[in-house]
């Protein structure tokens, strides 16, 4: 296989302009290592990256201006400039203006992934109330890109080094939560969780623990009855598929006791149950990954921090990590592909001939 690490293309979707975008941006690709792993491409505004460099006092870096992906350079960070007008930014706090910038940028970026000039795409946080639009109405950068594929078969994923966790439910109001937690749900998100730890991940024979719905998996049916007459017979399904699958745990002991450790991933009933763990263990350097899609798009866990915004304290540890996920992603899946593109055949052998 050709050596495909510094000819990745990851198009960078700038997000909210006026929280800390692009001071992570600027932290993360002003060290040339990047280069050895790929091609980096902002999709945003050049005066906004001028404002905020200067606001951090760097003058040694720049990034490369083109106007079409042919021109990127692979020698240093490139910058397709969605905007030539002059830009309003009001750092720390929410605007219209904000939220019509990081449409812009996402629109464009799919754009060139569905002609295939990119190769994936690292979404840096958007504020989801002032990107609402005629054009985007979404809960977040998940469903966007679902919906742009058109599919169902899409799944959040949480990834760091210690632990992946994928939702059965997303965003959606805990109230609704219950009448999503269903048999077929739960073993569609099993076969998208372990389709993905195969093919994106490289994982042989993935193992994958399942959360329950109700304090301490309901205590036999005590506390609801959601494990014994919901989640078990999704389980059973997925391991009559071959998905190694096991649970319901209680979410408490499970991560507690450390027996999250034992699993390549956890498939959490709600957002909230896998996503508090997530964020406490791993909140500056995991990674959002949106698993089923035909395309690869990773984000930064965290979200715009207005609070810090302009301060200079800002980790750039989670987007480069997304970065780098972005192109582990791309590899392995190039590696299943190539793998699985020539099958052997399986000769059938007629007993009554010999």
């Amino acid at each position: 296989m050709e050596r495909i690490d510094n000819q990745i293309k990851i198009g960078i979707t700038h997000g909210d302009i006026n929280g800390i975008n692009y001071e992570i941006l600027i932290k993360a690709l002003s060290d040339n290592r990047m280069l050895d792993f790929c091609i980096p491409i902002v999709y945003g505004s050049f005066k906004v990256f001028n404002y905020y460099r200067k606001m951090l006092n760097i003058s040694d870096f720049s990034l490369n201006v083109i106007k079409k992906i042919e021109q990127a350079n692979p020698k240093r960070p490139n910058m397709i400039n969605i905007i030539e007008e002059e830009v309003l930014i009001e750092v720390g706090k929410s605007t219209k203006m904000a939220g019509t910038l990081s449409l812009l940028a996402l629109e464009q970026a799919v754009a060139d992934i569905k002609q295939e000039l990119i190769h994936a795409i690292v979404t840096l946080p958007i504020n989801k109330a002032n990107i609402q639009s005629d054009k985007f109405k979404f809960y977040g950068h998940t469903e966007f890109f679902a919906a742009n594929y058109d599919t169902s078969d899409y799944l959040m994923m949480m990834v760091s080094d210690i632990m992946k966790i994928a939702f059965v439910t997303g965003h959606v109001p805990l109230s609704k939560v219950t009448e999503s937690i269903t048999v077929d749900n739960i073993l569609h998100k099993l076969r998208i969780l372990s389709k993905s730890l195969l093919t994106d991940f490289a994982i042989r024979k993935p193992k994958i623990a399942v959360l329950s719905l109700n304090p301490h998996a309901s205590d036999d049916g005590l506390i609801g009855s959601e494990e014994n007459d919901i989640i078990l017979p999704a389980i059973r399904k997925a391991f009559d598929e071959g998905i190694v699958a096991v649970g319901p745990f209680s979410s408490d002991g499970f991560f507690a006791s450390g027996q999250f450790k034992k699993f390549d991933a956890i498939l959490a009933m709600y957002h909230d149950q896998g996503m508090t763990v997530f964020k406490s263990l791993n909140f500056e350097t995991g990674v959002n990954y949106t698993a089923g899609l035909p395309i690869i798009r990773t984000s930064p866990a965290h979200g715009t921090a207005y609070e810090i915004a302009g301060k200079n304290v800002a980790s750039p540890d989670s987007f480069r990590n997304a970065i780098y996920l972005a192109c582990d992603i791309y590899k392995n899946r190039m590696m299943w592909n190539e793998i699985n593109k020539n099958p052997l055949k399986i000769n059938k052998i007629d007993l009554e001939q010999n």
